[in-house]
């Protein structure tokens, strides 16, 4: 669906899922569902006191783009917001965001799982973990469920 907005942010601040939710939906008479998709920082057990995510600027804002035009596209979404967190963030705090907007609550379902999908494999962040400890984690790597995950929209 051309015309359809399609919104990006990487930013270090929280975002508000429900006004972002709002303000994507806001005058659209032709939406039947809005769904959204928080992914929040864990403990692990209590092992860690933060995730530290870095990203190549420029580069993942368009990767993300281009995976929300695709789903836009594939899924006749009437719009969608993704918004992707970077810097320190402690467990409970936000991380991302995927808002699809679309005539029918299965295309929004799908759309918000296929730019989580792609996101997770295809845009250039790293998460790097840090200890309850006080110990510094390594670089954490790719999972293949993820991988997995992603082909199986192919």
């Amino acid at each position: 669906m051309t015309g359809a907005p399609v919104i990006v942010r990487v930013q270090t601040e929280d975002f508000d899922a429900a006004a972002e939710a709002a303000r994507l939906a806001a005058g659209r008479r032709d939406a039947g569902a809005v769904v959204t998709f928080t992914g929040l920082c864990r403990d692990e057990g209590g092992r860690l006191s933060a995730l530290e995510l870095e990203h190549y600027p420029g580069m993942a804002e368009a990767e993300i783009g281009r995976i929300c035009r695709k789903a836009v596209e594939r899924f006749s979404l009437l719009g969608i917001t993704a918004i992707h967190r970077v810097g320190k963030i402690a467990p409970g705090e936000n991380i991302v965001l995927v808002i699809a907007l679309a005539p029918h609550r299965h295309a929004a379902f799908d759309g918000a799982s296929f730019v989580m999908d792609y996101l997770k494999t295809s845009a250039p962040f790293w998460k790097k973990e840090h200890f309850a400890d006080g110990r510094e984690g390594g670089w954490v790597d790719a999972k293949e469920s993820d991988d997995r995950a992603r082909e199986a929209w192919s």
